[in-house]
This record gives C-alpha cells, structure tokens and sequence, in this order.
C-alpha cells in the first residue's frame, strides 16, 4: 500500500509498505477520503512545536472496515466509520472528569503520532465510530471539523437570544457560524478581511458581515446590535493580536464569552482590566468532546448545509497538488477533500 510521510518540515514521501493486519481490538480501515486541515499544513510548514518526523499526517479520517481483530465487538466488516484522533489514557484527572479531549497524557494522531494520509491503517476499536452508508465520502471526511464546531459552541454555551460574533471565515469560522444558527443563535455576524469569504460565510449562518480591512469593526458591531454588543465572540482567526482584537470595547458585551479557537503562542495585549470591567469568560476549546456520533447523525438527517463547505477535491494519487497548495495557497482553495480509490464510485 502506499502512505504519505512528512519526512520534515518542507519534504515529504509517498512510501511503499506492507498493509498492517489488525490486532486484538483493533479494525483494519481501507481509507476512503481525509480532510486537508489547516493544522497539517502547519505541521508541513515546520510550524507545529508538538509534532515530530517522520510523520503520516491526517486527523480527518473516514473509511471503510476491511477486517476486525479478535474482540471487536461493535464494528463489523463493511462498517462505514469515522475514526475519532484523539487517544487518551482514561486514568488521569481530565479523562475521569468528563474532558478526556485535554488528557493529561492526550495523543493526537496526524500531529502526535501517524494519521490517516494512507491506504489501510489500524485503529483500536473504541476509537471508530460507525456513519450512515448513505452519507457521501466528500461529505463525510467534513464530520472531524463540523465537530469542532459543535463542541467550541457547546462550549460557549450558544442558545437562542445570543448575539454571536466570529472573526475569520476560513472553514472553521463557517462551520461555528452554522453551528451557532442550529443552536438558535438569534444573529451571527461574521469578520474577515476577504470580501469573497464574507460572502460565502451568508451561505452558512451569517446574517451580517464585517470587513475589518476597510470597515471599523466596534462600530459596526455598534450598528448591528443598536449598541449593546455581541453576547459571544469566537476567535477563528487565530493570528497574533487577535484575541486583543476580539476583545476590544465595543464587540463582546458585559457578562459576554470569548472563545480563542488557535494555538498562537505570541503574547497577547490583554489586561485583567479587559476581562473584569466587563465580567467576561474566556472559554478554551481544544478539538471536540463525545461528538462524533451525535454529528454523524445530523449529517445523516441532513441538518448541516454542506455544499461549498469543501472547494476542492484531490485524488491521493495526486496528493502532490495538496502539498503544492500549501506552499503556493490559491484564494479559491477554502477546503480540500483527499479522496482515496473508490471514493467516487
């Protein structure tokens, strides 16, 4: 079988290796479509303190199950499944305490260890979760981030008469946005500074947009809420200064949440200040939390609109255009699908 290894940062494989038979516990998955996300090009780039090489990258994994190993009781052959990257240990305070996302010993595959950038992989079987068969595989390789959606505004507690403000309209600010409006969220606006991802964010939840390259964002936000601010604000953004930015008067209202979705380790202009004079909660998330089954589900049922949430689509046996696109991005490319042999059929 073949498999795609970063070998570092800039240089990658395609390497010819036997296909590993499963153990006890374990399923064999033939792969069948994988999401590009923004965390593997980091780690491409260099750019990830956590992830070491040589590595398989991929965390948004679906497939097919081709054998089970001894003991597996819950997933049978011809399983469609989504394979859930977060390994935990289920002993330490986190895990017995319901956050098993952030485990005290949390091993995340595609960064941590191998992902799913490969034909056939082995996963232990509490980690694979069965979708409906009738759910294409272009959609289904978006179930990973449409969870991350789901769990950052669990998280924020989203419900009906809040004002939600989400800057950056990449994929996952799209995706908050149609998870704040299946939560009820009585008016989403969203922030970037592409006027051509604004105008796509409308197709997911935004009722209202904001330029923040040619327009002043605070009193917009002042125009949109007749001055009171917005109850919730999510950072997707994720660049340096942009939790300040969030954070500025005028956005998030008094007893308002924030919710910084990134990983930027340059210091923020933040003071107690900021977060005391007006009561906010500042809410982490970290990749998602027992809500894979429940968002195949809504998949399934049809809840989430998701044409155009992919742009671009990309043989594995081409996977050279992902890496290509990582280094020389083209706008037009918002999200891209690996899709594996049979993916298609």
């Amino acid at each position: 079988m073949k498999s795609c290894v970063v070998t570092s940062p800039l240089h990658y494989e395609i390497r010819e290796v036997p296909i590993p038979e499963p153990k006890e516990g374990q399923v064999q998955i033939k792969m069948m479509a994988a999401g590009v996300c923004g965390s593997d090009m980091h780690i491409y780039k260099g750019e990830n303190p956590n992830s070491r090489y040589p590595l398989i990258p991929g965390h948004e994994n679906v497939g097919i199950v081709t054998k089970v190993g001894s003991g597996c009781k819950n997933i049978k052959v011809g399983d469609h499944v989504v394979i859930d990257y977060v390994i935990r240990c289920g002993e330490c305070y986190q895990c017995t305490h319901g956050r098993g996302n952030v485990c005290e010993h949390v091993l995340v595959r595609g960064s941590g260890t191998d992902g799913g950038w490969r034909e056939y992989w082995c996963v232990e079987e509490p980690y694979v979760y069965k979708i409906d068969d009738s759910i294409s595989w272009k959609d289904a390789a978006l179930i990973e981030p449409l969870t991350i959606g789901e769990h950052c505004t669990a998280r924020a507690r989203v419900c009906e008469d809040d004002v939600v403000f989400i800057l950056g309209t990449g994929t996952i600010g799209t995706i908050i946005a149609q998870a704040c409006k299946l939560r009820g969220a009585r008016t989403v606006i969203c922030c970037d500074i592409s006027d051509s991802s604004l105008e796509r964010s409308k197709e997911f939840g935004a009722d209202y947009t904001i330029n923040s390259k040619t327009q002043d964002i605070a009193a917009e936000v002042a125009k949109i809420t007749d001055g009171h601010g917005c109850t919730v604000a999510f950072d997707s953004a994720c660049f340096p200064g942009s939790l300040t930015m969030v954070m500025q008067p005028g956005i998030v209202c008094n007893a308002g949440r924030v919710v910084p979705m990134g990983f930027s380790t340059v210091p923020e202009q933040i003071t107690t200040q900021m977060i005391n004079g007006r009561e906010l909660e500042i809410i982490g998330s970290r990749m998602s939390l027992n809500q894979w089954e429940p968002t195949a589900r809504k998949m399934a049922e049809g809840k989430y609109h998701m044409e155009g949430l992919a742009t671009t689509f990309v043989k594995f046996s081409e996977i050279d255009k992902v890496f290509e696109n990582i280094v020389h991005p083209d706008p037009a490319v918002k999200k891209t699908v690996i899709l594996f042999d049979g993916a298609e059929d």
